[in-house]
């Protein structure tokens, strides 16, 4: 049924400052940007080493604005969790969960973004296989 990642979409209600901030964690810059009403309302990045998309929303588009939502943490590898935890909290997220191993080879950690999304980095030792 599922196939793979397709676009994770976060959500903020100021989308030029969350494209500035994504572009520093990143280091690259959005590849598609979409306008509504003559302002920037959705950006899409190509993140790592199958290019997903990575997708910032105006938060007014939520469906219900109001609310917060539940839903998953999406989880992207990174090569060491400690340094890009650090980075991330360096560049103004906040801890949302701390790093903690869960097993050899498998390490998340969260954080808050500076727009109020949960972005989670892991050190995954299934996606090295799947990648070698």
């Amino acid at each position: 049924m599922m196939r793979g990642l397709a676009t994770v979409n976060i959500t903020a209600a100021d989308v030029p400052a969350a494209v500035a901030w994504y572009s520093e964690v990143l280091g690259i810059e959005p590849y598609f940007s979409r306008e509504v009403d003559g302002k920037v309302a959705y950006v899409e990045f190509r993140v790592g080493d199958y290019q997903h998309e990575l997708g910032i929303v105006d938060a007014k588009f939520r469906p219900d604005p109001g609310s917060e939502p539940g839903g998953a943490i999406v989880y992207w590898h990174v090569d060491d969790v400690q340094a890009a935890f650090d980075r991330l909290i360096d560049l103004g997220a906040k801890v949302y969960i701390p790093i903690i191993e869960r097993g050899p080879g498998f390490v998340p950690a969260s954080v808050v973004d500076p727009f109020g999304n949960i972005l989670g980095i892991m050190y995954n030792k299934h996606y090295l296989e799947i990648l070698g």
